[in-house]
């Protein structure tokens, strides 16, 4: 098995930063989502946790330190294809220090008005612009959803998991 994958799925951690009405997001230079924009994260590794990942794919990626996470919400992507299994664990931090240094193997990164995100100014994945707003607003309940694509990964079904049971 692969060190990043979990029963099929692929655990991956999102981290989001705001400051102010500002998100920082990354324009990604590889797949998955090679030309959108998406928030800082990375696979999680086989001897951490999602938290301990997104701590570090935030300080590999944007040079900055986390020092308090929000754990915001939990995705789970699935579809007929065996490569589009993801299990999505997102973080946001508003309390975080450094300079933004970007690695420019993943990405370009820029902060974005968060209304301009919400317009869709940012092109990003659909699912993103879904459960953008309920990751940034620290008034709303903990976001947990599952995601449904079909072969050609559109998304086609949305199971918001909160109140469903």
């Amino acid at each position: 098995m692969n060190q990043h994958e979990w029963k099929g799925r692929i655990p991956t951690t999102l981290i989001y930063c705001r400051r102010d009405d500002e998100i920082l997001l990354m324009l990604r230079h590889k797949q998955p989502n090679k030309g959108l924009w998406v928030a800082p994260g990375g696979k999680i590794e086989l001897s951490e946790s999602p938290y301990e990942c997104a701590l570090r794919e935030l300080r590999e990626e944007t040079g900055l330190r986390a020092n308090h996470l929000h754990f915001r919400g939990l995705v789970t992507e699935t579809s007929p294809r065996a490569d589009w299994q993801w299990m999505l664990f997102i973080y946001l931090t508003t309390d975080f220090t450094g300079a933004v240094v970007p690695d420019d193997r993943e990405g370009a990164l820029r902060w974005w008005p968060i209304a301009q995100v919400y317009s869709g100014a940012a092109r990003m994945p659909q699912a993103d612009q879904i459960f953008v707003p309920h990751i940034l607003d620290l008034d709303r309940p903990f976001y947990d959803a599952r995601y449904v694509y079909d072969d050609a990964l559109r998304l086609i079904e949305i199971h918001n998991m909160v109140g469903e049971l």
